[in-house]
């Protein structure tokens, strides 16, 4: 069982930006999990700008990756999860990664950063879902995108640099896991062939090798294919976070939606509990782990 702790925010707000999720028997470890794309809050005023329904917009979730990893806490882990959509303001952006061909005014020079997610249509406000149609009917405001960096984006990143500096604190270091899902046809590694699960950490400058390796063996050992880095190094987060020689280690993971998913009703399969199990025993071994070793 975890105790809930629900941060707004800001002062005011209709709803809590993020859910953080502690283990309530025992002290925290350096664990960090963070979901940052399962967030199911699509605000009436985004909908309304939007072409495409809720159902058609969710497709870009990472569905249901909140719930595979919620035994986290069991093994000492803190969760934190985003709340509002991906598509609302995507955290696992910059918050200058924004297109200026979505707005009507003019972005500040800052906050137009053309880079190669921005070109995809995926910056922190997307333009568009994963099946490449446009969500908005309408060009937005700079004042639109200010709302949800401040409501949403700013106060998710200052919890989680709070979570990682306590994990210092407390533990002498840091391991942020950040747990994505991705659509199936997407899920090709480094060799060609599909994989199940990519694991990101920046080809190495994220965190220590250990930390991969062991959640690579886990997984092989429960009878996943895995690759690292490709198609997915690790996002903004990964790479904003990730920084071993100060303490803190950050590793992404890819989880194939056809492990777990219908990915056209966006419901459970039939395999959904046993890659909630398989995962558990990661949890175990990285609960496990004789962290002196990557001080």
């Amino acid at each position: 069982m975890a105790t809930l702790e629900t941060l707004h925010a800001a002062a005011g707000a209709e709803a809590p930006a993020f859910d953080i999720r502690r283990p309530s028997a025992g002290p925290a470890g350096p664990l960090v999990f963070a979901s940052p794309h399962s967030g199911r809050l699509y605000p009436d005023a985004m909908m309304a700008a939007s072409s495409l329904d809720r159902e058609t917009i969710r497709r870009s979730e990472d569905v249901l990756v909140d719930d595979l990893i919620a035994a986290g806490v069991e093994h000492g882990a803190v969760i934190i999860q985003a709340r509002f959509a991906r598509a609302y303001i995507d955290v696992n952006r910059a918050a200058t990664e924004l297109d200026q061909s979505m707005f009507e005014d003019d972005l500040p020079a800052f906050a137009q950063g053309r880079t190669a997610r921005v070109a995809a249509g995926l910056g922190a406000i997307a333009r568009i879902v994963a099946e490449g149609q446009e969500i908005y009917a309408r060009k937005l405001t700079y004042a639109e995108a200010v709302e949800r960096i401040e409501r949403v984006h700013r106060p998710y990143h200052a919890a989680l640099s709070g979570l990682l500096a306590e994990a210092r604190a407390n533990c002498g270091l840091g391991v942020l896991v950040d747990w994505h899902s991705m659509p199936s046809a997407a899920a090709v590694g480094a060799n060609g062939r599909k994989s199940d699960i990519v694991l990101g950490d920046r080809f190495g400058a994220a965190c220590a090798p250990a930390i991969s390796s062991l959640v690579e063996e886990t997984l092989r050992a429960a009878g996943y294919r895995v690759s690292r880095n490709v198609p997915y190094a690790g996002g903004y987060t990964t790479e904003h976070y990730g920084k071993p020689h100060t303490g803190v280690h950050a590793l992404q993971i890819e989880i194939s939606r056809d492990l777990y998913l219908d990915e056209m009703r966006l419901t459970p399969s039939g395999e959904y509990d046993r890659l909630k199990a398989d995962l558990v025993r990661v949890f175990e071994r990285l609960s496990a782990s004789d962290w002196s070793r990557m001080r």
